[in-house]
């Protein structure tokens, strides 16, 4: 179980990166152009979506997988339910991120888009893998 909790956490980290990347590449590469408001608000509607799939993903795969888990840590199916739940989970995080990053480069400014990148960035790290320990001990 702990190779599969130090691959998510090096995943987890991973995207951290990017999403800082993200924010760095959006400043440099953005540019001052007019702004397209429906792309703005489809984007904003899909990262509603984005999040509420988020929670489901971690409702649905993530929690029932660490409960099981609980009982059967050697399991490795199991296992790899657990690790493919928060790897999804996280990249449904990067998509509000990259939200942000495609905003930034179709001409709004950082004050548009700064929540998408927080957001992404906050959900990453809210989400952190907690390894599910035997109710045993």
């Amino acid at each position: 179980m702990e190779t599969a909790v130090r691959l998510v956490r090096l995943v987890q980290i991973a995207m951290v990166v990017c999403v800082v990347l993200y924010v760095a590449v959006g400043e440099v590469v953005g540019r001052a152009a007019t702004a397209n408001n429906a792309l703005f608000y489809t984007l904003s509607l899909a990262s509603i979506s984005t999040l509420g799939a988020a929670f489901v993903v971690r409702r649905t795969l993530v929690l029932p997988a660490e409960a099981l888990l609980r009982e059967k840590p050697s399991d490795q199916l199991l296992q790899a339910r657990w690790k493919t739940g928060y790897i999804f989970l996280y990249a449904l995080c990067e998509a509000l991120a990259l939200f942000g990053l495609i905003l930034r480069l179709t001409g709004f400014a950082l004050v548009h888009v700064w929540g998408f990148y927080l957001g992404g960035f906050l959900l990453l790290l809210l989400f952190s893998p907690r390894p599910p320990q035997s109710q045993l001990r």
